[in-house]
């Protein structure tokens, strides 16, 4: 059944499909299916596809209500505020009926309580937005046009598949790399880490942003904006400079204000290792059996009603051997218990490890004296926290607690991807240091794990640190900044570099929102690209980007010129002997 083609077709009258399960009452199945095809059909025969913009992709799940807007814009164009607000999009499950078209995202947002929504832009410079995720999202939408604006025979028909069986369970496998539509997102899912390079203003980080979305959501959408707060998550940004370091990418040591008011240091995760072991939980998880998943969702519950039932500060535990402590507060981003001993004069605070606690209740065992403890962790001699640990094991045993199916479901596997812009203005190796190692592709997961600088001071000394294999890593670079020294061979070996030229990049200008304000922007840049080429020392390196031309948003083309196009080119050239007579030919290029 999975590799059947099913048709929808949708008339001014009904909605129907060859699909035998498809029902209107519950249009949420549409996540299981991907669009392979979207077309308009006139009462005369007449098809017609939706005719992409330079960065859409050919069949997506927005596809259709792009197309509908394509064919009935002026229409809607107008429509009342009133009737644009009470339009009918989507009903959800609980028979609730979503409605409305806006002009801004931002009033989307603040009107509906979803995030994910289409953008289109008519022919006028009208801008519209909706609800729109998986393929029958605006499926009312399109049959609303219809009884609104088309005529008797005039329909739209929607081809689609069930997504393979692993693809509903799961985002990372090979088959993801059939979901996406980006030819980028392809190739870093195949390579691991990829860095693209090439002139200043093509777009690097823009097109990075756009391969986040595009893999994180499954293809659903490649705008960073549209994603849901927990995508969001799967994505994280740093910007590489001369003065970054280890301490800020992997870990390292922070000032901390004491409770007594002294000055201390205290470890923190840089954002690298924080965003990797993110991803590695997920990876972990997803990896887990049945029985392993109600076994850490006990442990979960009963750890939960236990801290939530006590009084930090307050309520007493005591150890075996009679001392008397509170826990005075818990950092489970960091993983830790802090306890004070009253008793104990000479180290009355304590910091204790929850992981270890956790790793005690899910193995199942019986821990009746600090020896089995000690012999649980492998170690030859009990540590000081070990008698806290019993006492807590012990307090949070007797804690029953019943579970429900939701506490027990498997996590799903997600892709997590870490762009670096500016990757060569940072010194890297002092910047990755060790995890030079475990960035190749080809030591991905606890084969590549490695000690990191800091492990001695880690609650867990003998943790070690590995990127798991559901990070992806992306890297910008200008070729021609003159800052900092090239990359060397060791990253090189590790990356795939891919040059972004200036033409791949110019669909960033339909933003502008104006197609004669774009035609004149691609033809200066064009030209004065020609020109650039002209001169013995400069390349394509040196060519000038679409970013540059996003200004004139704000700005007018002899601004953009006198302000930031000269200068950059006048860099270019100083020295060279003919200097005065190159930049003469570079204003005549752009002025053409």
């Amino acid at each position: 059944m999975g590799q059947d083609r099913f048709i929808l077709t949708i008339t001014k009258d009904e909605i129907v499909s060859t699909d035998k399960r498809f029902t209107m009452s519950n249009l949420d199945s549409g996540c299981n299916y991907r669009p392979e095809d979207v077309y308009f059909e006139s009462e005369n025969g007449e098809k017609i596809r939706r005719k992409p913009n330079a960065n859409e992709s050919n069949i997506t799940n927005r596809t259709l209500p792009r197309l509908v807007f394509q064919i009935f814009e002026e229409n809607i164009e107008k429509l009342s505020e009133s009737e644009k607000k009470n339009f009918p999009i989507y009903r959800q499950n609980n028979g609730e009926l979503l409605k409305g078209i806006y002009s801004t995202e931002e009033d989307f947002r603040k009107n509906t309580k979803f995030e994910q929504c289409v953008e289109y832009k008519s022919n006028s410079g009208a801008v519209f937005f909706l609800y729109s995720y998986f393929i029958f999202s605006t499926i009312i939408f399109a049959k609303e046009c219809l009884q609104r604006f088309g005529k008797t025979g005039d329909k739209f028909v929607l081809e689609y598949m069930e997504k393979a069986e692993q693809k509903k369970n799961q985002i990372y496998s090979e088959s993801v790399v059939n979901e996406i539509k980006n030819p980028y997102s392809k190739t870093l899912l195949t390579s691991k880490n990829i860095i693209f390079r090439g002139a200043p203003g093509t777009g690097k980080s823009y097109l990075a942003k756009q391969i986040a979305a595009d893999i994180v959501s499954d293809g659903a959408t490649d705008n960073y904006t549209e994603l849901t707060d927990e995508q969001k998550k799967q994505i994280e940004f740093v910007q590489f400079h001369p003065s970054y370091d280890y301490s800020d990418f992997v870990e390292g040591l922070r000032p901390k204000m004491n409770e007594d008011g002294t000055m201390g240091f205290e470890l923190y995760d840089g954002i690298f290792k924080s965003f990797t072991d993110k991803a590695r939980r997920n990876f972990e998880s997803s990896k887990k059996s049945r029985k392993a998943i109600e076994q850490e969702a006990s442990v979960q519950t009963q750890m939960k009603a236990f801290f939530d039932s006590i009084e930090y500060g307050e309520t007493s535990f005591k150890t075996v051997t009679g001392n008397k402590f509170t826990i005075s507060d818990i950092d489970e981003e960091k993983n830790r218990i802090y306890i004070e001993i009253p008793g104990n004069k000479t180290a009355n605070k304590l910091v204790l490890n929850i992981g270890e606690i956790r790793a005690m209740l899910e193995s199942g065992l019986e821990f009746n004296k600090i020896s089995d403890i000690t012999n649980f962790f492998g170690k030859q001699f009990a540590t000081q926290g070990y008698s806290y640990d019993f006492a807590l094991f012990k307090e949070i045993k007797s804690k029953q607690i019943k579970l429900s199916d939701a506490d027990m479901n498997s996590e799903k596997l997600k892709n997590y991807i870490f762009i670096i812009d500016e990757i060569n203005r940072g010194e890297i190796s002092k910047i990755l240091g060790e995890l030079f190692f475990t960035i190749d592709p080809g030591y991905r997961g606890p084969a590549g794990s490695v000690a990191t600088q800091y492990s001695n001071m880690h609650v867990n000394q003998a943790e070690k640190f590995y990127i798991p294999e559901n990070v992806y890593i992306i890297g910008t670079m200008n070729d021609i900044d003159r800052s900092v020294e090239p990359i060397d061979f060791a990253m090189r070996r590790r990356f795939r570099f891919i040059e972004i030229k200036v033409k791949e990049t110019q669909y960033m200008l339909d933003c502008l929102g104006d197609n004669d304000l774009k035609s004149e922007a691609v033809k200066k840049m064009d030209s004065l690209n020609e020109e650039i080429l002209k001169v013995e020392d400069l390349n394509e390196n040196y060519q000038i980007g679409a970013s540059y031309f996003l200004k004139l948003k704000e700005l007018s083309f002899d601004e953009l010129w006198e302000d930031y196009i000269r200068p950059l080119l006048h860099e270019y050239v100083h020295g060279l002997y003919n200097e005065e007579d190159i930049m003469q030919r570079f204003k005549a290029a752009y002025y053409v």
